[in-house]
């Protein structure tokens, strides 16, 4: 149980910034170390099918993990869902070199995902697209996935590490 609660979203950020806070998490040049698009970059379908250990997730399994997540925060901030994902089921999914998906087609899902809820914030940003959650609530899942996205481009360069590739 946590004690602590978030602190607000100040009042004056405009909504204009969230393009920029995407693009921490998911574009080149994050001040952290890779971003998760330049993590999956040059990893070969072998290597992202291969595990650290029996039951752990691989770099596929991890990029798919965040596509779908990414796909989830712009359901939430349009309201609206796209229908089915690229693979049935939710969150985590099985994913391996046999898999019907290639990994050149995880990594366009996670590219054109990343691209998808960048053009969303900046629709709804300019008046083109509407919202049902308050600025506060999008800055929110805006922050949310980008934070996951630091964590999964760390966890994949682990991964990488530890498979060799």
């Amino acid at each position: 149980m946590s004690t602590t609660t978030k602190t607000p979203a100040p009042a004056a950020i405009p909504t204009a910034v969230l393009p920029r806070v995407i693009d921490e998490g998911h574009a080149a040049d994050a001040w952290y170390g890779a971003d998760i698009l330049t993590a999956v970059t040059g990893v070969d379908a072998d290597a992202a099918a291969r595990r650290p250990k029996p039951g752990r997730h691989n770099v596929g399994e991890i990029a798919l993990h965040h596509a779908y997540w990414l796909r989830e925060v712009r359901s939430r901030l349009t309201g609206a869902h796209d229908g089915p994902f690229v693979l049935d089921g939710e969150d985590w999914f099985e994913w391996d070199a046999a898999s019907r998906l290639s990994w050149a087609d995880v990594k366009e899902t996670l590219s054109q995902e990343v691209r998808r809820l960048r053009d969303t914030v900046d629709a709804i940003d300019q008046g083109k697209q509407a919202s049902p959650l308050s600025a506060e609530a999008r800055f929110d899942q805006v922050l949310g996935i980008t934070g996951h996205a630091a964590y999964h481009a760390g966890q994949i360069q682990l991964v990488k590490a530890l498979v060799g590739a």
